[in-house]
């Protein structure tokens, strides 16, 4: 682990007046200690960082991390090592990532440790660590968005009429494996015609049509970091309304864009879309945030919506994303993913944003 990251757990072990801390959101796991396999839990104190996993992932843990790594099994159960690291630091009060585990798993702490005297819930602590990212977390960003730039580019070679939207999904998450993607984000979203109404709508059997819009909502991962991007095409020629839709939510994205800066806050960034939707008579139609944060995980915080007053700050990763969604007609979302720097943003999608005309 790192200076900085270690000197922000040894923070929060004080501020909180605790001894130790366990880790075991498989993000948080690969955050601090480079372990890529998900699976186990970390113990960290003043004295101690030790990753615990079984014999499927110890080799490869070996080789990732600078931890003490200790396999797990039939032998020797989580619990009891636990309790061996804690009788070396005489641990009593405990840190625990309420959000990622279930109750089964912390009634069993409770029953495997009856030493510990405080469980102390640790909300959002671990996650907020991972919100300003490194040069070497940006760069990975970029990578998986360019791969995405990269899929893109390729798929309107290949978009016509009569492909169905799962078919669209599935050449999208092959380009960008192609491309050199370790695997997917997020479960490709393709919706055509009337489906393009649902903002998360799962690709189905149906054919894509001529006059159809096409929302391709995709993104990859590299070196365990995510990309995310979304856009809209129509096929064949776009009709007077759809061309109106499409330009509102283009003016409304660049319109954030264009105020979007360190020291200002998710909400106020996410007024700069939701005020031109809905003086433009869409507000009801526009019902899910302007953005959110990306990392490892597809969603992280802060969010670029009305209930965030995160303030945004250098090198935070947002995406940017409004859309308008009419039931029974279509809807259209752009979305590019930036990095926040202190005089504005720095996009990393580079994919054209202007109405596209497909065959």
């Amino acid at each position: 682990m790192d200076k900085n990251k270690r000197e922000s757990i040894q923070c929060i072990l004080w501020q909180e007046s605790m001894d130790a801390l366990l880790i075991t959101d498989p993000f948080n796991l690969r955050y601090l200690s480079g372990f890529r396999g998900g699976e186990g839990v970390l113990y960290l104190s003043e004295k101690q960082c030790v990753l615990i996993t079984d014999s499927r992932y110890t080799e490869a843990a070996g080789k990732e991390t600078d931890f003490t790594v200790i396999e797990e099994n039939a032998g020797h159960k989580r619990g009891q090592i636990l309790r061996e690291c804690m009788e070396q630091d005489g641990a009593a009060l405990i840190g625990y990532e309420d959000e990622d585990l279930r109750c089964r798993a912390f009634s069993e702490l409770i029953e495997h440790l009856p030493k510990v005297k405080i469980w102390k819930p640790l909300g959002q602590k671990i996650n907020d660590l991972r919100r300003i990212k490194s040069p070497e977390e940006l760069a990975c960003l970029e990578k998986a968005e360019a791969i995405g730039d990269a899929a893109f580019a390729d798929i309107l070679q290949i978009l016509h009429a009569g492909m169905t939207e799962k078919e669209v999904a599935a050449e999208l998450e092959y380009r960008m494996k192609k491309h050199g993607a370790d695997g997917i984000s997020f479960s490709t979203i393709v919706a055509s015609g009337v489906h393009s109404s649902m903002p998360h709508a799962i690709p189905t059997d149906k054919p894509v049509k001529a006059g159809d819009f096409v929302t391709m909502d995709f993104g990859c991962t590299w070196e365990g970091y995510c990309s995310d991007m979304t856009r809209t095409v129509v096929i064949g020629k776009a009709d007077e309304r759809q061309k109106e839709l499409y330009a509102l939510v283009q003016a409304a994205q660049q319109n954030c864009l264009d105020h979007l800066h360190a020291g200002m806050t998710g909400k106020e960034a996410d007024a700069f879309a939701r005020d031109l939707i809905r003086d433009a008579g869409y507000g009801a139609q526009f019902g899910h945030g302007t953005g959110h944060g990306v990392g490892l995980f597809i969603h992280e915080n802060p969010r670029i919506s009305p209930q965030d007053d995160t303030v945004l700050q250098e090198n935070m990763v947002e995406t940017v994303e409004p859309g308008i969604y009419i039931p029974g007609f279509g809807g259209v979302r752009i979305e590019d993913m930036v990095v926040i720097t202190k005089e504005g943003h720095r996009n990393l999608a580079h994919s054209p944003k202007e109405l596209l005309e497909i065959g």
